[in-house]
């Protein structure tokens, strides 16, 4: 006798509310677990996670969800087994409509999980192995016995005749999931509407996220002195916040002098000099929630060239800023922002990066993705509890010093709330003579 399908998981009502409270500070309590103060919630947050996935998956009309994404595998599951895995391709996540998230992970990791991890099934957290970005060559057949193990639970759970979402894979296994008879879609889609509300727990964590930067801004303020490397601020950086509890700092851009205008977004050896402008970018997560977040300084001094230019870009991210609520369109909030040409570039995809928001959370780039590349084609709807970075970029006029500013906001009911609170009003010039 056939086995009868399982039915569809119902995603109840309280594993989605985000249990936003707007008449409160969104609070960045601390990092420790304590019995005196309601902090995050880990297992509240994987249940909103899993029925946030589980709701924008029964929208989608596909019958399941195939993660490789590290950000999507740690949204649907909450398993992380360091940064080194990030452009593997080798762990990944199954969810189907029916049924509870399956883990497959180097065997080590998964036996790990199946101690550790009781949120997911025993038998759902499965050692795997794929190709390693090539480097086992499909000959082998690891890719095959995967794409047959996943047809299996996908007809196990009644769903091997619906089309399955795929975020990111290597083509291998692209090809086995196809020869096996399913029908692959774009599952990153899907995983992106997924994370878009952020919920109480994942503000407060984004939020600790930016004051743990809030601090490490302070003591770059303290180093930018002449003489002292680009690359000497950036391994600062990278020591203060793993210090604080960062558990990836994903990249440090360290522009100072020359190297302002136009932005090269990375950081050299160059020595700081006097008078020199200089900008920062800094990448980093906690508990994988993410920031974005660039200020600008003065090297002992400042000209009126370099205040002119961080004057210009002061203005443009705060009229950005006030555009900032609920219901209002991407594209309305990309028309505050200068055209390229007026920053000195030939078109808006030259100029992409530069006067922008971007969505955070698990990511760097989430939704919404606004500029004048991409908002007046497909404008987004700005939706309560959406966290984003709103970034400006203003060349000066002495041909080479440039100002950069970025703040991270939280869309709340009635508007919005930065996070990012290192002092950003003015030029601030460190170490002034």
């Amino acid at each position: 006798m056939a086995r009868k399908a399982p039915e569809p998981v119902i995603v109840r009502p309280e594993d989605i509310d985000p249990h936003h409270d707007w008449t409160r500070p969104i609070m960045a309590l601390g990092q420790m677990a304590v019995d005196f103060e309601q902090r995050v919630d880990f297992r509240r947050l994987h249940n909103y996670r899993l029925g946030r996935t589980r709701q924008a998956l029964a929208q989608s009309g596909l019958g399941a969800i195939l993660t490789f994404d590290q950000h999507n595998i740690r949204y649907i599951s909450s398993t992380v087994i360091g940064e080194w895995a990030r452009d593997k391709l080798t762990r990944y996540c199954l969810l189907t409509g029916n049924g509870d998230p399956y883990v497959w992970d180097f065997g080590s990791a998964a036996r790990h999980h199946r101690l550790y991890a009781p949120w997911l099934h025993h038998d759902h957290c499965r050692a795997g192995l794929l190709g390693l970005r090539g480097a086992i060559h499909p000959n082998v057949g690891l890719f095959r016995k995967a794409a047959e193990e996943i047809k299996s639970i996908l007809a196990e759970e009644g769903v091997a005749e619906m089309p399955i979402g795929v975020d990111l894979v290597e083509p291998p296994m692209l090809f086995e999931l196809q020869r096996v008879g399913l029908d692959v879609r774009d599952g990153q889609q899907v995983m992106l509407d997924a994370r878009e509300i952020k919920s109480q727990d994942e503000l407060m964590l984004l939020n600790t996220s930016a004051a743990m930067v809030d601090g490490t801004y302070h003591k770059i303020a303290d180093a930018l002195k002449p003489g002292v490397r680009e690359s000497q601020i950036v391994a600062l950086a990278n020591h203060d916040l793993y210090e604080k509890g960062s558990d990836c700092v994903e990249a440090i851009n360290a522009i100072s002098g020359e190297r302002c205008s136009p932005h090269p977004h990375n950081f050299t050896d160059r020595l700081l000099r006097p008078g020199d402008q200089a900008f920062f970018d800094i990448i980093q997560s906690y508990m994988g929630y993410r920031t974005c977040y660039y200020r600008t300084f003065g090297v002992g001094k400042a000209t009126v060239a370099q205040r002119d230019a961080y004057k210009r870009a002061r203005e443009w991210i705060d009229r950005a800023i006030a555009m900032i609520h609920p219901g209002v369109r991407s594209d309305h909030v990309a028309e505050c922002w200068p055209k390229a040409e007026e920053i000195g570039f030939q078109g808006e995809m030259d100029a992409f990066g530069l006067e922008f928001a971007h969505g955070l959370g698990l990511g760097l780039h989430e939704r919404p993705i606004i500029s004048r590349l991409n908002s007046f084609t497909e404008p987004t709807e700005i939706k309560t509890g959406m966290v984003f970075a709103l970034e400006t970029y203003c060349p000066a006029t002495d041909g080479i010093s440039a100002a950069r500013i970025e703040e991270e906001v939280v869309v709340t009911d009635k508007g919005c709330q930065v996070i990012t609170l290192y002092p950003a009003q003015d030029l601030p010039v460190a170490n002034e003579y």
